[in-house]
């Protein structure tokens, strides 16, 4: 039987300072990997920032992060004022979507889109 040990995606930066601020401030642990990658996790759940920028890749970067509880994590980037402190960053609050999700979206400094929910059912 096979088996995956780790999936990490790899996730753009335009302005790599400015987005690991952003991540730290979002409320992800910064390990640095090198000068021009940054490991960022989450408890288990992790991704690679990367010192690297394509606007086409960015603008089309989707990531989804499933949590407990979607309004909190909401009231969390409101409270930390993100879109006020962080160029290009907006997001919609959350909304119960078909798929049986409450989701919000959030876009990062780069362009990337999250998708950050939790199951309505």
């Amino acid at each position: 039987m096979l088996d995956a040990l780790e999936l990490k995606p790899f996730v753009p930066s335009r302005d790599f300072d400015l987005s690991c601020r952003f991540y730290r401030d979002l409320g992800f642990e910064e390990r640095l990997v090198g000068d021009e990658l940054a490991e960022f996790s989450l408890g288990a759940q992790a991704f690679l920032l990367q010192d690297f920028y394509r606007k086409d890749w960015a603008q089309n970067c989707v990531l989804h992060l499933l949590v407990s509880d979607a309004h909190a994590w909401w009231h969390h980037i409101k409270q930390l004022e993100l879109f006020d402190r962080y160029p290009g960053t907006r997001g919609t609050p959350p909304e119960d979507k078909p798929w049986h999700m409450c989701q919000f979206s959030l876009v990062d400094p780069c362009g990337v889109l999250w998708h950050i929910a939790h199951p309505t059912r």
